[in-house]
């Protein structure tokens, strides 16, 4: 479902690292929205839809995961994400909806395109072709440094780690450098906070930021 008009609705996402925190500040947002009087939408990446939760099942907890390609991780995030964005963001943003997504479009830019290496040109076409002209109004980056990422992780939990959370410090560090470059070169877009701070610090800066921004 594309938009053919000016949205009544907002679509804020959330980006950053595993472990940076951004189901605890989406909430938080939320609440202050709905204080504020406005409908809020929290959905999350890969998700939000009975097709885009099967295939969550599929990148996260397939047996075989660990062989899966970067390309075929691309593309089932991206198929997850059309869907998520004709079924659930698109009507929402045309009904006034306040729309939080956990991850969006910049998480393959970052963890399939420069965390796995997959060449810059076919990522950002695919991405496109997935969410058509459903772009966020505001970008937040949770900004985490990779070692406080994955000692998070570890203090998660006795769940097992999935196949994101089992990534090396490496990997991280590039996700970390992705996400910096991008705020960098799209200011109107993102905002980077300090996901190093205490959560209410956080909260507060994120309001201030997305009161300021998004009118």
């Amino acid at each position: 479902m594309p938009l053919t008009q000016k949205p009544a609705g907002k679509l804020i996402s959330f980006e950053g690292s595993e472990g940076s925190g951004k189901s605890t500040q989406i909430a938080r947002l939320a609440a202050h929205f709905q204080r504020a009087g406005r409908e809020v939408l929290s959905t999350r990446e890969p998700g939000g839809t009975e097709i885009g939760e099967q295939i969550r099942s599929i990148i996260v907890h397939n047996s075989k995961g660990d062989e899966m390609c970067a390309e075929t991780e691309l593309l089932l995030f991206t198929a997850a994400r059309a869907q998520l964005v004709r079924e659930v963001i698109a009507p929402a943003l045309v009904r006034g909806v306040v729309v939080l997504s956990d991850r969006y479009l910049d998480s393959s830019t970052v963890y399939q395109g420069i965390g796995r290496n997959l060449a810059a040109d076919p990522v950002a076409q695919i991405n496109r072709f997935a969410v058509g002209n459903v772009m966020p109004d505001l970008t937040i980056v949770i900004d985490v440094p990779e070692k406080v990422s994955l000692a998070r992780l570890k203090q998660r939990a006795s769940d097992l780690p999935d196949r994101m959370e089992r990534e090396n410090i490496d990997f991280y560090r590039k996700v970390r450098e992705g996400y910096l470059v991008l705020a960098k070169g799209m200011p109107e877009r993102f905002i980077v906070i300090d996901g190093t701070k205490t959560e209410d610090v956080i909260e507060k800066k994120i309001w201030e930021e997305v009161q300021a921004r998004v009118k």
